[in-house]
């Protein structure tokens, strides 16, 4: 069954990004701690992201995060989602207006321009029809931002969470939780290495 799973790294105090993001910053001051391990040799970090990579049909992502792996300082063949895994997922990008041109054109990319509900919609459809041509079970991921994720837990978008808990605290940023309704989350398991704890919740629709 094709489901739509949060995926994203966090600091203790709940922030996705240091303070003072930009194009050419993306994580911000600080920020890229909170990936440090999808970087590690830890066998259970590698272990996380492999099955992450593997269950993903699908990836979706806001605008302010496409300009950024999109740009100059962005993804390339060595670095991004799935990097030194089997193949990469089409993405679809959330937008307002899509962008004039691509860098990484060699990456399969859909915009959706009315809405994140559509774009999850869109990106589940071609989850789904993954997942029945491979034989396998394949989820629609939402990558981030943090404000991608936090309207789609709001809205009741998602059905799992899983949060990469790094061990740092940023004092500021991108808040992943913005005081929205409370919601119920499931814990389903915890994973804890030297740079993160990985924590995986069904979240309550």
């Amino acid at each position: 069954m094709t489901r739509t799973i949060a995926d994203i790294s966090a600091s203790l105090d709940s922030f996705v990004t240091g303070p003072d993001p930009g194009p050419d910053n993306g994580l911000g001051t600080g920020g890229e701690a909170l990936h440090t391990w999808a970087f590690s040799d830890d066998p259970d970090d590698r272990r996380v992201l492999r099955e992450g990579t593997a269950r993903s049909g699908t990836v979706v992502l806001g605008r302010r995060l496409f300009d950024i792996v999109d740009g100059p300082k962005g993804w390339d063949d060595t670095s991004g989602y799935g990097a030194g895994e089997a193949g990469r997922p089409p993405f679809v990008v959330v937008t307002s207006s899509p962008p004039v041109s691509v860098r990484t054109t060699n990456l399969d990319w859909t915009f959706v321009t009315t809405g994140l509900p559509d774009a999850v919609t869109a990106a589940r459809e071609r989850a789904e029809a993954a997942a029945s041509d491979s034989g396998k079970d394949l989820d629609v991921i939402l990558m981030g931002g943090g404000v991608t994720v936090g309207s789609a837990l709001d809205a009741g978008l998602v059905d799992a969470l899983t949060l990469h808990l790094a061990p740092i605290v940023l004092g500021a940023g991108t808040p992943l939780f913005t005081g929205a309704a409370p919601r119920t989350l499931v814990q389903r398991s915890v994973i804890s290495t030297s740079t993160a704890t990985h924590l995986t919740y069904d979240v309550s629709r």
